[in-house]
This record gives C-alpha cells, sequence and structure tokens, in this order.
C-alpha cells in the first residue's frame, strides 16, 4: 500500500488580498484652501498657522482655479518692498499658479510616485467632475510604501 499525502489536494490556490493601490486611497481630503480673492497677508498668516508650504486656490463652487505657494508670497513681498508698494489688501489671484497639473484620484500609486519624479513637484491636487476633492504629496506616497510593506512585501 502506497503513502497518501497528508497535506490534502494539490490544487492551487491564490489568495486575493483587496491591497489599496489608488491615489485615492492615500489622499489628503481636508485641505486647507485659498480663494482667489484673498490678501497675501491672509495667506502668509494660514501657511505660518497650519504649518504648511502652500495650498490650492478654490472658487465658490470648490472647482481648482489655482496654488498658492510659500514661494509665491515670498516673491511677492520682495518686489513690493522693493517697489516701495504697500502689501495690503493685495489679491493673490495674481501670483498664484493658474495652470495647475493635477493627478487622477485612481492612478496607481507607483505612477503617481514617478510622475513626482518627473515634475518635481511636491504635492498635486486631484480632480473629480471639475471639484477639488483632495491632495496627493509626497509623504503620502512615502507612507503608502510603508503600508503596503507591512502587507505585501516581506522582510528577508
Amino acid at each position: 500500500m502506497g503513502i497518501k499525502n497528508f497535506q490534502g489536494s494539490r490544487r492551487h490556490q491564490q489568495l486575493e488580498v483587496d491591497i489599496p493601490l489608488k491615489v485615492s486611497d492615500y489622499m489628503t481630503t481636508e485641505l486647507i484652501t485659498f480663494r482667489a480673492e484673498q490678501s497675501f497677508e491672509e495667506v502668509i498668516e494660514a501657511l505660518i498657522h497650519h504649518k504648511i508650504s502652500g495650498g490650492p486656490v478654490v472658487n465658490d463652487k470648490k472647482e481648482l482655479v489655482g496654488v498658492i505657494s510659500e514661494g509665491d508670497c515670498i516673491k511677492h513681498v520682495s518686489e513690493s518692498r522693493y517697489y516701495n508698494m504697500p502689501m495690503e489688501n493685495t489679491s493673490i489671484k495674481n501670483r498664484m499658479a493658474k495652470n495647475v497639473e493635477t493627478i487622477d484620484g485612481d492612478m496607481n500609486i507607483f505612477d503617481a510616485a514617478n510622475k513626482f519624479l518627473n515634475a518635481k513637484r511636491r504635492r498635486f491636487p486631484i480632480v473629480k467632475n471639475g471639484i477639488l476633492v483632495g491632495q496627493i504629496s509626497q509623504k503620502d506616497i512615502l507612507k503608502a510604501t510603508l503600508k503596503l510593506r507591512s502587507q505585501y512585501w516581506r522582510d528577508q
């Protein structure tokens, strides 16, 4: 009599693990946003208070109309001091970046990481149906890789 296999049948079992790999799984949805009519002083105070280096500019319908950064503010301060122009009541609408590159929330995070490398940006807004729904940063990508490592990759 032959020896029977005690491991059971050798059917190939494929484990299906639902691992979140989309940008929308890791993006930040609670954003500090600005309006184009806001003054530079308001924006600078908000950047300092919230410890952020920039943020999206939206209209009343929450549509993305631009992005304002610390660099934009510094440039404005520098030029207003150089030309001895008052800073008060100057809105950000003429200084904000208006042609903003966005990322699709359904994009794979590894493709997003590659886009960060090629575009040399620190963050990308995510727009759905014309409405700002979130933002992904380089730090969010790094956090995602740590989560994926614990779920998918093995330590060796």
